[in-house]
């Protein structure tokens, strides 16, 4: 039993160190390997298949909206990156530069892409003639590159994997209706497929993309009361097409400048999933982006018909539409539910040589370890609705720590001492004063994550900071 445990016991429990909890989940479960390219990681099967599944829901979703997946060039002249002045100076501290082809110097520096804002301007600007040419959606997937100083798996990596999505169009009103949709698309992708409550709002000045003209955010609250930011929508106006002479001819032979959009999510969204359903067992993953559903384990498989039953009910599982697996490996049943714990598969079943014989099996949730009993014939049916059951009730819990976790100030004095005390997000009013974002960011290491979007009621009439007057309610917190 001590080798059984050995698995779990390397994981350090989240209340002692979450840090380094996250560290060990994402090490055990097999998520990422280190490389030897300081700051990047190698993102290994299990790993990957999170993203696959990401991809394939977001994908989707965003095909019915009308967007079309395209392909930019990783490098982006310099000359390109200087045209618009406040994007270039946003990412200069962390764009890698390219300066030689071969042994030969470049005639002029690349960068590798940190974004591709810069690139679809560009091609806009040949591509874009008439108001019949509108609008463009467009959207892809790939890489880009940040040069970090401080990096950590899926949060924060040199390399990353994500989508951007670039749309171009005819009128502000367009291009605001796009950016909030993708908003919506987002949250609704959170909420609805990696069970995760989601606050949609918009950045202040500040703290928006650079180049925009407005910046929209979900923040997701972590288990350890940090937020983090999960999703980006950016509505950059014609400040982009000004720079790059987007041009249309309109209906009436007239010259316009487009609208553009520009929107993303990322694989920290994986570190999103770890930090909000993990637990001092390892990873567990909402059944709607698990890659394995279901674990078949076999008890006491070397007797005569187990394997055999154990792989009917994996093919039963498997037509039903279920995505399973059966581990027919030869380490003990322990070792084994303590991997398929470690993974976050949903669901386990267990069969051994009695369940056979009473024709029946047991179902173990994973999230919370209940034990179902059900008979072999209704197993694929009973898996179905608990995996319905266990995605709802994996959102209920988050929804209710996010719930929980969100403190009501009205004083400085009572920011602050929510910010040590009280690990989550913070509701206070602001003046709409950067200094004294500035300040309360100084002070305390919290930030301003979003303006909220759903008419939240003002909890007080004077900035929390200043004490002048105020309109803005705003969502504070901690952030990774």
């Amino acid at each position: 039993m001590a080798k059984d445990k050995k698995l779990v016991e390397a994981i350090t429990s989240m209340d002692v160190d979450f840090a380094q909890w996250y560290t060990d989940v994402v090490k055990k479960a097999e998520l990422i390997d280190y490389s030897s390219v300081k700051g990047c990681m190698v993102i290994k099967p299990a790993g990957y298949a999170i993203w696959e599944n990401i991809q394939k829901e977001l994908d989707r979703r965003f095909k019915e909206t009308g967007v079309e997946n395209v392909y930019m060039p990783m490098f982006i002249p310099e000359s390109l990156l200087q045209k618009e002045k406040d994007h270039v100076e946003g990412f200069a501290p962390e764009v890698a530069w390219v300066t030689h082809g071969g042994l030969n110097p470049l005639q002029e520096r690349m960068c590798v892409r940190p974004t591709s804002e810069t690139l679809f301007c560009d091609f806009y600007a040949n591509d874009i003639q008439s108001y019949r040419d509108l609008p463009k959606c467009y959207n892809q997937w790939c890489s880009v590159v940040r040069w970090e100083k401080e990096t950590r798996p899926f949060l924060r990596s040199r390399e990353f994997l994500w989508q951007e999505g670039h749309t171009a169009h005819a009128t502000a009103e367009e291009a605001e209706e796009r950016t909030l949709q993708m908003l919506h698309l987002y949250a609704d992708f959170c909420e609805e497929v990696l069970a995760m409550p989601v606050i949609r709002g918009r950045k202040t000045d500040k703290e928006k993309f650079a180049g925009a003209e407005s910046t929209y955010t979900i923040e997701a609250l972590m288990h350890d009361g940090k937020a983090l930011q999960s999703g980006t929508s950016h509505n950059f106006g014609d400040g982009f097409a000004k720079a790059f002479g987007i041009q249309y001819t309109d209906k009436d032979n007239k010259l316009q400048y487009v609208h553009q959009t520009s929107w993303g999510m990322t694989t920290r969204l994986i570190g999103a999933i770890i930090m909000v359903h993990g637990d001092d067992s390892g990873l567990v993953l909402p059944p709607e982006i698990a890659p394995i559903q279901v674990m078949v384990i076999p008890i006491q498989q070397h007797k005569e018909g187990v394997l055999e039953k154990a792989a009917g009910l994996k093919d039963a599982l498997q037509l039903a539409g279920i995505r399973v697996k059966m581990d027919d490996s030869e380490k003990s049943p322990g070792w084994k539910f303590s991997e398929q714990e470690m993974r976050g598969i949903p669901i386990r079943v267990e069969l051994g040589p009695k369940d056979i014989a009473a024709g029946n099996c047991v179902l173990v949730r994973r999230d919370t370890r209940e034990k179902i009993e059900c008979s072999l014939e209704d197993l694929p049916s009973v898996a179905a609705e608990l995996l319905k059951t266990i995605q709802k009730d994996m959102f209920a819990r988050a929804k209710e720590h996010q719930q929980s976790h969100i403190t009501d100030v009205t004083s400085y004095g009572e920011f602050k001492d929510a910010v040590e005390q009280k690990p989550g997000f913070i509701r206070a009013m602001w003046c709409g004063d950067v200094e004294c974002e500035t300040k309360i960011k100084e002070d305390t290491t919290a930030t301003s994550r979003c303006l909220p979007l759903d008419g939240q009621a003002p909890i007080s009439d004077v900035c929390v900071c200043c004490g002048k007057p105020a309109h803005k309610l705003v969502y504070w917190g901690k952030a990774y």
